[in-house]
């Protein structure tokens, strides 16, 4: 603020100059200076202003906690809202008016309860919990309009159901880099301008949410066909610059974008951190530093507790199991952050109880512990306890949906199915040949990253199969030559991840963190026939060009792609009708549909870069 002291005239400065000259001297023990006080009487510096930050995302649905069983038949439990309330209590009391519950976007599907409240039940818990703000995640748009379809229509609205969750929420959903292609403006319906001022300890807290600029190859893009996501660096350096001239002294970001780091020992060292997957890196490193203070990170389901050019990262692997905690300290004098001080921890287990020698409930722990003795969980010191009102709220809710959650279905898993994000995995080559087989199709493809969790041993129940195909996709086939399927599947291998195949054997190459397709034939090694049409079916969602498919899917000519919106069934539904008329066991198949190479000497030479 300018100084509000009125400079000295300089006629009352020379007055008081020759006041003070003709004045006559003070006797030596007059004019003597107090005596200085005492250390005991010094006033204490003031202490900093402390903001917790605490950080989710990712959560899809998952307000309750994980469960799983392991070797020696202990059940234990990670996650769930109502514990999360135990944590969030315990740091409340700690810092009262200093913490600032975040998440960083895909807050719905991936759950029952989830999918057929199109969210409400997520909203409501979030509501009690008092979260300040979200990121706005590429799921966030997968239901679609309100109501049984996913997929907006002539006439629908395919902002629908978000619409209603946002009317719902007493926090914002921020996306300041989201855009009407139409107006250039971010869209009205979001109800806020992508940004968020609020206030803890005295100190003012910009807030800005983004969004990844993959939006469109993430989610339904027919849904989000209106909507324009821009790139991260010049929409948050504006955002942040904005939010400093409205007085924020400590600028925080919502992203769902986010990192993939392999080492999490020491939070000042990054270089485990791939820069090819790890957007929040990459924003970071092209802003100016102390342009952010802190970031709530999500999107690539990874733990990450870093300092980025010195901006502290915090990210978990999501489904509500883990939280990120960032303490920032603030000068009161200068209002400046003081970075020297800022604490951090990128992933905090969420456990009612834990094993009390390792201390943890997460099962990937826990799983080579000789014996375990579960004990109720302690942070800082105190026990944590579930919130039991919020407990009884989603008891509620999930009564309504339980009974479908156990339905079985009479089909035996007799082995657990995993899933691989970047290779052939016993769980696709299932599903791909149970998706060929109920289209009747020549070759059936699914992309990993749809596949979203495993599939467990034992009695299959329609439950686990919505955990493994929480997105109601259509069942689409597509009707291409052999050089067209050549070229769709040069499209699928050349991306992160990978294409889980039935009816084909494909060879991929990687060349310095690229993937190439090599070559392609059926299943016996026999070259595909020139002349043939192929049968192709899929989720509805790469049929539309999600999953980086729309390069290979432009060239078709028209007619080539049923999207199966006359279906009575949603993809998920279809094999589980299929299975329960099969009515054999889910095993896997022998491995071997998918060939992934290093790259040649060749390919060595060749520069390296992303597609």
């Amino acid at each position: 603020m300018p100084s509000t002291t009125r400079p000295f005239r300089l006629g009352l400065l020379s007055a008081l100059l020759a006041a003070c000259a003709s004045h006559p001297p003070v006797p030596e023990a007059a004019s003597a200076a107090p005596p200085a006080a005492s250390p005991s009487e010094a006033k204490p510096a003031p202490q900093p202003l402390r903001i917790t930050v605490v950080g989710t995302n990712d959560l899809h649905g998952w307000v309750t906690p994980s469960r799983a069983t392991l070797p020696d038949g202990t059940g234990v439990e990670q996650g769930g809202l109502a514990t999360l309330a135990g944590y969030l209590g315990i740091l409340r009391a700690e810092n009262p008016d200093g913490v600032l519950l975040l998440d960083g976007g895909d807050l719905f599907q991936g759950t029952l309860a989830s999918n057929l409240t199109e969210g409400a039940v997520v909203i409501d818990a979030m509501n009690t919990l008092g979260y300040v703000a979200s990121a706005l995640g590429n799921h966030e748009f997968d239901y679609g309009p309100v109501g049984p379809r996913s997929v907006a229509l002539e006439g629908d609205d395919p902002f629908g159901a978000l619409k209603a969750r946002i009317a719902q929420a007493r926090f914002p959903i921020l996306g300041f880099n989201v855009t009407d292609s139409q107006t250039g403006a971010i869209p009205t319906w979001l109800g806020n301008e992508g940004t968020l001022l609020v206030e803890r300890q005295g100190v003012r807290i910009g807030v800005v949410g983004l969004a990844t600029p993959h939006t469109p190859q993430v989610t339904n893009p027919v849904n989000v066909a209106s909507l324009r996501f821009s790139e991260l660096a010049p929409a948050t350096l504006a955002a942040a610059q904005g939010l400093r001239a409205r007085g924020a002294e400590v600028v925080v970001a919502v992203a769902h974008a986010g990192a993939v780091c392999k080492r999490q020992d020491d939070p000042r060292d990054a270089s485990s951190c791939d820069r090819g997957d790890s957007e929040i890196i990459e924003l970071l490193e092209a802003l100016p530093e102390g342009t952010l203070d802190a970031v709530v990170a999500g999107h690539t389901h990874q733990p990450v507790g870093h300092f980025i050019r010195g901006t502290p990262v915090i990210e978990t692997s999501g489904r509500g199991r883990a939280f990120g905690l960032v303490e920032l300290f603030v000068d009161p004098v200068t209002r400046k952050v003081l970075p020297e001080q800022t604490r951090l921890q990128g992933s905090i287990p969420v456990c009612a109880k834990v094993d009390a020698t390792l201390g943890t409930c997460d099962e990937r722990a826990l799983k080579g512990a000789r014996q375990l003795s579960l004990v109720p969980a302690t942070f800082r010191g105190q026990t944590v306890v579930t919130d039991a009102a919020l407990e009884a709220q989603l008891t509620e809710a999930f009564a309504r949906v339980e009974q479908e959650q156990r339905r079985s279905l009479g089909v035996q898993v007799p082995a657990t199915l995993t899933r691989d994000y970047d290779a052939e995995s016993p769980l696709g080559n299932v599903l791909a040949d149970a998706l060929r087989e109920v289209s009747r199709t020549d070759i059936a493809l699914l992309n990993s990253g749809g596949l979203r969790a495993e599939l467990p041993a034992g009695e299959l129940t329609y439950g686990a199969i919505y955990e493994v195909l929480p997105f109601d996709n259509t069942l689409a086939v597509l009707t291409v030559s052999a050089t067209e399927l050549k070229r769709l599947l040069e499209v699928a291998y050349a991306r992160k991840g990978t294409f889980q195949v039935s009816g084909l054997k494909v060879k991929v190459e990687t060349c310095n963190g690229v993937s190439k397709l090599v070559s392609v034939t059926l299943p016996n090694g026999k070259a595909l026939p020139a002349n043939k049409r192929f049968r192709v079916s899929m989720p509805d969602f790469l049929a539309r060009g999600g999953g980086g498919l729309e390069d290979g899917l432009k060239a078709l000519p028209a007619g080539s792609i049923d999207l199966g919106e006359k279906q009575a069934l949603t993809l998920r539904d279809a094999l589980v009708e299929h299975w329960k008329t099969r009515g054999k066991p889910l095993v896997a198949p022998t491995p071997g549909r998918i060939l992934r190479v290093a790259g040649s000497a060749h390919c060595a030479s060749e520069p390296s870069g992303k597609r």
